[in-house]
């Protein structure tokens, strides 16, 4: 009984210790220090030390901003004030591949289902804040978070590959049946 007390309490020491959103204190005292660049160089325990210190509230915003950013030129659509994106573009060529004016059968071209990569977030509790306030309020971890968005960032981007190729060949093709019908039609 004893040892599954000690197996219990050393495996919630190691739990707590491992969690990735626990807050920790940061020294960022530098002796000697000067600024270089977005950052400052100087003296850590006796070590020559570069140390760039960001808030992250502001990295966290302009990560989330960069990934809304490239989602909204990627795919577009409602969520995006409807501009078109890259996905609309596409699909506006491969409509226009169809149509008998541009040598095509009278039929749009398949085009694969808009799907975006972030989620709409959902409140998870939704109350009264002082006594006042009607809130709404979603908690995640910080480090999860960021985590999240890189790797939204990171299909993105690939994503962003793929549609630009895709389009390059849809108007590559275009062109072609537009010259094709030219052809026959003189």
């Amino acid at each position: 009984m004893r040892f599954l007390l000690i197996v219990l309490a050393s495996l919630s020491f190691v739990a707590c210790s491992t969690n990735r959103n626990k807050a920790e204190k940061v020294d960022t005292k530098l002796e000697n220090a000067a600024p270089v660049g977005s950052g400052n160089i100087g003296i850590k325990d006796g070590d020559m030390v570069y140390q760039r210190k960001v808030q992250m509230n502001e990295q966290l915003r302009t990560l989330e901003n960069e990934v809304y950013d490239l989602e909204a030129r990627v795919f577009g659509g409602p969520r995006y004030l409807d501009n078109r994106g890259m996905y609309g573009v596409l699909r506006d060529c491969r409509i226009q591949m169809g149509e008998t004016e541009n040598n095509g059968d009278g039929k749009m071209r398949w085009t694969e289902a808009r799907t975006y990569v972030t989620s709409e977030e959902d409140f998870s509790k939704i109350g009264v804040e002082n006594k006042k306030d009607i809130v709404g309020v979603t908690e995640e971890g910080l480090r999860d978070r960021i985590d999240r968005f890189k790797g939204y960032k990171d299909t993105l981007i690939k994503r962003q590959d793929e549609y630009e190729t895709k389009v390059k060949m849809c108007e590559l093709e275009l062109k072609q049946q537009k010259a094709k019908n030219k052809v026959e039609g003189n």
